[in-house]
């Protein structure tokens, strides 16, 4: 279990340089006192293990850019890959307030040889909301302009990288709005934006944050975390608590039936993460969200095993929350 004594922790995401696992998670101080404060305060923590289960704290990889940068109010959630160059890419969410004083999410990156010392890319930001096809400002009934979240990962076929993004499209029910952004890229510097693999539906999720793909034991599927607030009311009905969410799909690069995701979590764990262990097996971690008093936790769970039963990908072992 990670945790940090004077600051929350929530969101975060793994790579792997052969020999040990790297998290690099959001944290803030808990001198804001109230947990929800936090957002506007993220910095990019990092830390190290062999094990997924004892970690040691390192240099932060990350902090929030100057008054004119893309992410002058917080570094938020991203993922990490490694280049056939052996460049390692920190691909991050930078936030900004807009003119009208909601959110503004734009898609930078950072390089690395080592892992622990990172140097921003000056042409940041690389990606945004195209305003046709996803939702931007001020034309959206959201709180914010959701484009973050980027999950990289390598065309299963060789042929250069994909990234999926948090986003939401510009029709729909306004809590159904939630998509998987799509876009392109050859070298991982450049990135042509395009069409989402998901569609809006009557029984979706405003928001589809922190996306993952994997092939778990051989089946593809898609990850996402929706709190029931911002859930239609059908998935309210279905799943009251659903909090981590789990699609099985026939390829890592979508189409992905979001009406059919079921819940991997209830809403006292959140962003879970799957993470090959070095025996080969899948597990999810997840961040602490609410304990029984209903107050923000923080940290994150040790692993907890993952299977298939039947088209239903399952955590069967649930962690144990503690404040």
């Amino acid at each position: 279990m990670f945790d940090l004594a004077d600051s929350y922790v929530w969101d975060f995401w793994f790579a792997d340089d052969g020999d040990a696992y790297h998290l690099f998670f959001l944290y803030a101080s808990r001198a804001l006192h109230d947990p929800e404060d936090r957002h506007y305060r993220a910095s990019v923590g990092h830390a190290v293990s062999t094990d997924l289960v004892s970690w040691k704290r390192v240099a932060d990889a990350i902090v929030r850019g100057g008054a004119d940068d893309f992410d002058a109010l917080a570094t938020w959630t991203g993922s990490t890959v490694r280049r056939e160059d052996g460049t390692w890419f920190l691909f991050y969410t930078g936030s900004r307030l807009g003119d009208d004083g909601r959110n503004v999410q734009r898609i930078g990156f950072a390089t690395s040889d080592d892992l622990y010392t990172w140097h921003k890319n000056p042409a940041n930001p690389i990606l945004e909301s195209d305003g046709d096809r996803y939702e931007r400002l001020p034309h959206t009934p959201w709180h914010d302009e959701a484009f973050r979240d980027p999950w990289v990962f390598a065309d299963p076929a060789g042929d250069g990288w994909h990234m999926y993004v948090t986003a939401r499209a510009t029709e729909g029910p306004v809590n159904g709005r939630g998509v998987v952004a799509h876009a392109v890229s050859h070298d991982l510097e450049h990135w042509e934006l395009r069409a989402p693999v998901s569609t809006p539906t009557d029984d979706g999720f405003g928001q589809l944050e922190v996306t993952q793909v994997e092939e778990v034991d051989g089946r593809p599927v898609l990850l996402f975390s929706c709190m029931p607030a911002q859930a239609t009311d059908a998935v309210r009905a279905r799943y009251p608590r659903g909090a981590v969410w789990a699609v099985a799909a026939d390829s890592v690069l979508g189409p992905f039936d979001i009406a059919s995701a079921t819940p991997l979590t209830d809403d006292d764990l959140y962003v879970g993460r799957l993470i090959r262990g070095r025996d080969g097996r899948w597990q999810l971690l997840a961040f602490r969200n609410v304990g029984p008093d209903g107050r923000f936790v923080g940290g994150i769970t040790d692993p907890m095993p993952v299977a298939w039963e039947g088209d239903r990908l399952v955590v069967q072992q649930p962690a144990t929350l503690s404040a």
